[in-house]
């Protein structure tokens, strides 16, 4: 008889192996919505440049994908936690900054085809004086910001309300973000009221239409592919 105690190695059975590095990693939900909003946090500057009409409303168009961050945020502060949606924000000033360092790049190399027309339409949509992109990068920070904030403190007056809450902190958060944009911008150049006025009713209208059905739909679509995560 052997004298010496046997000591065995735990077994792992690979369910709970699979639950252990699932655990272990991102959800999907919160990696998926990571690279959307990477995505529209730069797109965001370059659909800026065209005014569009929406009835008697005249909005500039990078408000479509901004609404979608607002979104987005607050999605992530629904699944994952409020320090989850700030981290969020914060990293999206990664590909902010660098998409603007990379457009500066870009303009200052020689254009290799004679196409002045074509040119000249790439720098006007790609050229900003530093003033608007300071402007547009403190707007993006304090907005995104605030909309998480709120969103999450909402949540003990609203309970499960999400639609409600997301245009609550989607309003405010817009309105914020639009006063500091073109404040910032163009304060002194021009009287800048009428534009501020006509922006903030265009912004606040869409975000009340817009975000009670889709920031639904998107929590609804990240609970089940995180349900349905391998």
């Amino acid at each position: 008889m052997n004298d010496h105690a046997t000591i065995e190695a735990p077994t792992t059975s690979p369910d709970s192996q699979t639950e252990t590095e699932q655990q272990s990693g991102i959800p999907r939900s919160l990696f998926a919505f990571s690279v959307f909003y990477g995505g529209m946090v730069c797109i965001a500057g370059v659909l800026a440049n065209k005014q569009v009409a929406i009835g008697p409303l005249e909005v500039e168009a990078g408000i479509f994908a901004f609404i979608i961050l607002v979104m987005l945020s607050s999605a992530v502060a629904e699944l994952h936690g409020r320090a989850a949606a700030n981290r969020l924000v914060a990293f999206g000033f990664a590909p902010l900054v660098f998409s603007i360092l990379l457009a500066l790049f870009v303009l200052a190399l020689p254009a290799a085809q004679n196409d002045p027309a074509r040119l000249d339409a790439f720098n006007t949509i790609m050229l900003a004086t530093p003033r608007i992109w300071l402007a547009g990068i403190a707007a993006y920070g304090v907005g995104q910001f605030l909309n998480v904030y709120l969103f999450s403190k909402l949540t003990a007056a609203t309970g499960q309300w999400i639609a409600l809450r997301g245009v609550i902190a989607g309003v405010l958060s817009q309105l914020v973000d639009t006063v500091i944009f073109i404040t910032g911008s163009f304060y002194g150049e021009f009287p800048i009221m009428d534009l501020l006025i006509g922006q903030s009713i265009a912004k606040v209208v869409l975000a009340m239409v817009v975000v009670p059905v889709l920031i639904v739909f998107i929590v609804r679509f990240g609970r089940w592919i995180d349900r349905h995560d391998p």
